[in-house]
């Protein structure tokens, strides 16, 4: 488990592999409430420490009655707080606490039409029927004690159940993905009207709580902040920059992977709007020789992590009396290297500045918004002030252009993706959708095609192109960005960066793909 919560007002998500855990959290933390994830084999001492106002139990692959399937801690009764059950959630529920649960012969998936049978808490002010997202191949078929059924659709007798005085609700669909249209208001009256919660969880709440939190961690100490210029470390500096004032020095690490022009543009950035004394280190050679003749992306990423603390430590040495390293570390970046979820997910990729931290580091970290998503991040950023500039640049990942190298990464291969990734985001910005796409870059893949350029052969690199729309990026959807704008984007690229005769568009999202290539 991560360290305590930064507010009072918690929901706890018991993750037991579904693929929509984070869209649980997303709900509850829209719905004005703080939610965070914890592996379903979490201790109860791990819980109890959180003080949950409620637990929510996601869904998951397995069955219950599998060898192997997750089990429901025994201690999620015994708390004396209000528990929701999602898909397997419900199902362990009903396992656990002496029901029933059998393989449907009718397995559901997709739209299907609740119909209440029992006034609740739950379904306030929703109407009696209402169309919902079922994925399951499992059912109760028995109730526990003390429950009753709720609510059915057509394939499922117990589609909703509760045991209404103890606060217990167990739901077979989904309510936190689009297709449950009401979703949202089921998620929102277990948070008020079940687990009595007032809506805490607010941008400015957060401010006030973590600048507390960081002038009791510091005291009287130093700390240096990792500044990138994008959008969490540069929020993550100002926080931390309330909280000490000139005790924080932030330090931008040019490690010769950033994008053309970026460290000047960085730079200007933190000088002209953040207020923030910065000490510029080039570490080009030191990272690039670190990475030579490397091609695996984990070791790439595991290498570009060990190197930026190396060189913040020889920094903090330099400053003298320095002991933490702040970082703007995020809650994606935490779920994606497994560091909350359950044994049933699979690490996804190492974030360098989460797996990737090398375990002998000397400096203690600071990461004031390791509980937040991206756009939890920028309303925090809008709070304290910054500008939209500056919260609106598309984000950029700490490895920089390595992980959107396929293959070995060469002086020659990051000037030819430089070119490339260039004109890519002159040509978005010039067609006026910069604000409307998360993200957009090149890839250079280690793939080199025929073509014909001049009246001769050419067998030059691949590059891909990558533009996607999100709100965290937990999940996304590939751009559809008009072809006359593709056309403009490939055109240049062929002739204007030498060695490379081929252009391809990726149109897969995320998932099953990540929004990064490695």
């Amino acid at each position: 488990m991560a360290s305590k919560t930064p507010v009072e007002e918690t929901i706890v998500i018991l993750d037991f592999g579904s693929q929509y855990t984070q869209l649980i959290a997303r709900r509850v933390r829209e719905c004005g409430v703080f939610s965070c994830l914890a592996r379903y084999d979490a201790s109860e001492a791990d819980i109890r420490a959180l003080r949950p106002k409620g637990i929510i139990l996601s869904g998951g692959p397995a069955s219950v009655y599998d060898e192997n399937a997750p089990r429901l801690p025994d201690y999620v009764e015994c708390l004396g707080i209000p528990v929701l059950g999602i898909c397997y959630g419900m199902q362990l529920m009903a396992y656990h606490w002496g029901g029933r649960v059998e393989s449907a012969e009718y397995r559901e998936y997709g739209l299907s039409q609740i119909e209440l049978e029992v006034c609740n808490p739950l379904f306030r002010s929703l109407p009696p029927t209402m169309p919902v997202w079922m994925s399951h191949g499992d059912k109760v078929t028995a109730l526990p004690p003390g429950f009753l059924a709720l609510a059915h659709t057509p394939n499922s007798p117990i589609a909703v159940m509760g045991n209404l005085e103890r606060g217990f609700y167990g739901l077979q669909f989904h309510p936190e993905v689009a297709h449950t249209p009401r979703g949202v208001d089921i998620v929102r009256n277990f948070l008020y009207e079940v687990c009595g919660c007032t809506g805490k969880w607010k941008p400015a709440s957060f401010v006030q709580e973590t600048i507390a939190a960081i002038r009791a961690q510091v005291g009287e100490g130093h700390a240096i902040c990792a500044l990138s210029g994008g959008v969490d470390s540069a929020v993550a500096a100002t926080l931390v920059h309330r909280a000490i004032g000139d005790q924080l020095t932030c330090v931008f690490v040019n490690h010769g992977l950033l994008r053309a022009n970026e460290a000047e543009q960085i730079l200007a950035l933190a000088s002209d709007h953040l207020n923030l004394r910065v000490r510029y280190v080039d570490a080009t050679d030191r990272f690039l020789g670190a990475l030579r003749g490397i091609t695996d992306p984990e070791e790439k990423r595991r290498i570009i992590g060990r190197e930026f603390i190396r060189v913040f430590e020889s920094e903090a040495r330099s400053l003298g009396g320095v002991r933490f390293l702040v970082q703007g570390t995020l809650y994606p970046d935490v779920i994606e290297s497994s560091g909350a979820r359950t044994q049933m997910a699979a690490l996804i990729k190492t974030h360098h500045n989460v797996g990737g931290l090398p375990p002998d580091m000397e400096l203690e970290l600071i990461e004031p918004l390791r509980w937040l998503f991206k756009d939890e991040v920028r309303a925090v950023g809008k709070e304290l002030g910054l500008p939209d500039e500056l919260l609106h640049r598309q984000p950029f990942p700490g490895p920089g252009l390595a992980v959107r190298i396929i293959g070995e990464i060469t002086p020659e291969r990051l000037d030819t993706l430089r070119r490339a990734d260039a004109i890519v985001c002159q040509e978005v910005a010039a067609a006026g959708l910069a604000q409307d796409v998360w993200q957009y870059f090149a890839v250079l893949t280690p793939v080199k095609s025929v073509g014909v350029m001049g009246d001769a052969r050419s067998y030059g690199n691949l590059v891909a192109v990558r533009a996607v729309t999100s709100a965290d990026g937990m999940t996304a959807d590939w751009a559809r960005l008009p072809y006359d704008l593709l056309g403009r984007i490939a055109n240049r690229i062929v002739n204007e960066v030498p060695g490379v005769n081929r252009v391809v568009y990726d149109i897969s999202s995320k998932p099953p793909s990540t929004i990064e290539w490695e």
